[in-house]
């Protein structure tokens, strides 16, 4: 897929080869590099799905990769607070200037440019739409390896300009143990196949809690589905995390990045693996 096609409406539709129209690139999408996309997904909100796209982000850049995130949820937005990027999007003749976290994740979320984080965001799906483009066609992300984007719940708008209008390189989906949480996130996995992008696996969040003295595990949302559901929809299972209050505590605080887990660590490896087995297959 040629670059020119990123800002494309039908992106992911057809080839260079076949298409019509060459769409001009902005001055911010000629100043950035961007080698892959994922997209992160539920389907169902509450499952921590923020938080798993953070840790995403981290372990990624502990190995070295130049990482962004697009905060897509645009009426929830929560990446900027769990990294403690407070300052607001800049402008320049290029484009807008995503803000870094501490250690020099980019991030680019509505509430970067409103007035206080809590103010409500109330629009209608075209304009929220709208907005998602932008954040990617008139961003200045620059060089990155990776950026992921942090989708809202449903299969609604949002997603379906994602999928048609970004050069999405994959999908991983966060479920929970609640069968209503699969059940959702089976139609999220629906979906993605109707646009073609591999599904690098599945993450079950909030699998149970360890106990701090006896090491006892307590499964307070049920018996964990996560690695029969990725059975059942033929997708890898990358494995279940904890509910932990040390990264709730951090990420409350801004201070996701200071957060370290064996456990998280073990399914960063393994999406890893599924990244590289699936490099040659870019929506296309």
């Amino acid at each position: 897929m040629s670059e020119a096609c990123n800002s494309c409406s039908a992106a992911g539709t057809c080839t260079t080869d076949s298409c019509s129209s060459q769409p001009k690139l902005t001055e911010a999408q000629k100043a950035s590099h961007i080698d892959k996309i994922i997209a992160v997904m539920s389907g169902k909100g509450g499952v921590g799905k923020s938080s798993v796209t953070s840790m995403i982000a981290v372990s990624l850049m502990r190995q070295g990769f130049k990482v962004g995130i697009l905060d897509a949820d645009i009426t929830g937005p929560s990446v900027p607070r769990m990294f403690g990027v407070t300052g607001k999007a800049g402008v320049s003749k290029t484009g807008i200037l995503a803000p870094q976290s501490r250690d020099g994740i980019k991030v680019m979320s509505l509430n970067l440019m409103i007035e206080t984080e809590d103010d409500p965001v109330i629009l209608r799906g075209p304009l929220i739409t709208q907005i998602v483009n932008q954040f990617y066609t008139e961003v200045v992300w620059g060089d990155l390896d990776y950026l992921l984007i942090d989708m809202p719940p449903g299969t609604g708008d949002v997603p379906i300009t994602v999928f048609q209008s970004f050069p999405i390189d994959g999908v991983v989906m966060v479920t929970s143990p609640q069968s209503l949480a699969n059940m959702v996130v089976r139609k999220a996995i629906k979906m993605v196949r109707n646009y073609k992008p591999p599904i690098y696996g599945l993450i079950e969040n909030m699998a149970y809690i360890q106990c701090t003295d006896c090491n006892h595990r307590m499964e307070v949302f049920g018996k964990p589905q996560g690695k029969d559901e990725a059975e059942r929809t033929s997708i890898p299972f990358l494995g279940e995390l904890p509910l932990d209050p040390t990264l709730t505590e951090l990420a409350d605080a801004g201070k996701i990045e200071d957060y370290k887990s064996p456990i998280f660590d073990e399914i960063a490896k393994r999406l890893a693996q599924e990244i590289q087995k699936n490099s040659g297959e870019k929506l296309a």
